[in-house]
């Protein structure tokens, strides 16, 4: 039985000293080199291609990350399951990522910088945290972890799904009524939501007006979930007062994109959080042993939900 590791090469290489530690006995094996293709059992990529069409006895398809929008789901065998990554490292960057953001727009450190640019010194008025109003995109995994933490700060947080929630200490909405309600009392919105046809786009100008006036962006979802040129126009207007953006569209930018020079939007290259070699190979290998002896394994997807 062999699994095979289709993303990058530096953390394949720690992948396979963890197989070797932990499971022996299952071969393991880097891109490209496959060896034996009809003893490929298991796949984990980030982006296969159609690499799952040419091996004859694969079983499961995992995705090294959180998400599985990156996957063509088209060039997976309808009968394969496609597990997306559950592991704590991905978790604990999130919640360090989201929370610094937050942290930086309530203490006002975009208007911060900006004074120091100018040699200003004038202090803010400091607002308490119990009086800035989070909303989440997104009760996953990752956005009840965000919630939990930002609660610890005193936030009056708010969470928002497509089904209904119930989390201690956060106002739980839900569908289209409850996303309008959500964002009129959200000051910083935090989108945590994964990409599918529904949320392509869904980052735009209807959005930004039901937000508060000068309310806050932090984008840690998807690229394509943002219609920049609305972001830009919202910032423009004051509508929206700064914007923490980890994903864009395309990725990177081209250099001359607009919100490179935007003074308070801040963009950072996709690294708010990354599967740990070391916890995500326990991970799978707790799904192995689950897949083997036919229980549900931790992550399986939707394919009709695409999540």
């Amino acid at each position: 039985m062999t699994v095979l590791y289709k993303a990058d090469p530096v953390r394949g290489a720690l992948w396979a000293e963890r197989f070797a530690q932990l499971a022996p006995e299952i071969q393991f094996r880097v891109w490209p080199d496959l060896g034996d293709r009809a003893a490929v059992r298991y796949l984990v990529a980030w982006q296969p291609g159609d690499l799952a069409l040419t091996l004859p006895n694969l079983e499961v398809v995992f995705s090294v990350g959180a998400g599985v929008d990156q996957l063509d789901l088209s060039q997976i065998p309808a009968h394969l399951p496609v597990v997306r990554m559950l592991e704590p490292g991905i978790v604990e960057g999130m919640v360090e990522y989201v929370t610094e953001a937050v942290l930086a727009i309530h203490r006002d450190l975009f208007d911060y910088a900006l004074q120091q640019q100018a040699r200003a010194w004038q202090p803010l008025p400091l607002c308490a945290a119990a009086s800035r109003r989070i909303g989440v995109l997104g009760l996953g995994m990752l956005g009840t972890a965000v919630l939990e933490r930002l609660r610890l700060f005193g936030f009056a947080c708010a969470g928002w799904s497509r089904s209904q929630h119930d989390i201690e200490g956060v106002a739980c909405y839900a569908g289209e009524a409850g996303l309008d309600a959500m964002l009129a009392r959200t000051d910083v919105l935090i989108c945590l939501l994964p990409l599918t046809d529904a949320t392509r786009g869904l980052l735009c100008r209807r959005v930004f007006d039901r937000l508060p006036r000068g309310a806050s962006l932090v984008h840690v979802g998807r690229g394509a979930q943002l219609v920049s040129g609305d972001l830009l126009d919202a910032l423009q207007s004051g509508q929206i007062h700064s914007a923490v953006l980890d994903v864009t569209d395309p990725e990177p930018l081209p250099t001359d994109h607009p919100l490179w020079t935007q003074p308070r939007v801040r963009i950072t290259p996709h690294i708010a959080s990354a599967t740990r070699p070391e916890s995500a190979v326990d991970a799978v290998l707790e799904n192995l042993r689950l897949h083997r002896a036919g229980e549900r394994m931790n992550g399986l997807i939707d394919r009709t939900r695409g999540y």
